[in-house]
C-alpha cells in the first residue's frame, strides 16, 4: 500500500464552467458550492453533441515510397 492516507478512493467530481473551463471536485460541498457559482458537473466519458453529430473520418492514409539506398539500387 502506497500513501499515509487510508485505502480509500475519494470521489472525482467533473465540473465544467462556461468561463473557467473544467476542473474537478474532490469533495461533494465543494460541488455543491461550485454548483452555485456557475459550475455544471459533467460526465467526461459520454459525448458531447458536437463530437456525436461530427462525422467520423474514413479517409485512407496514403503511405509514402520508402526511398531506395544506395547499396539496394546497386
Amino acid at each position: 500500500m502506497r500513501g499515509f492516507g487510508p485505502a480509500y478512493s475519494m470521489p472525482i467530481i467533473h465540473l465544467q464552467h462556461p468561463v473557467h473551463g473544467t476542473k474537478i471536485a474532490n469533495m461533494e460541498m465543494e460541488a455543491e458550492f461550485d454548483e452555485q457559482n456557475g459550475w455544471e458537473r459533467y460526465n467526461p466519458d459520454t459525448l458531447s453533441e458536437l463530437e456525436a453529430a461530427a462525422p467520423a473520418n474514413e479517409l485512407e492514409v496514403k503511405r509514402r515510397r520508402s526511398r531506395t539506398t544506395v547499396e539496394a539500387a546497386a
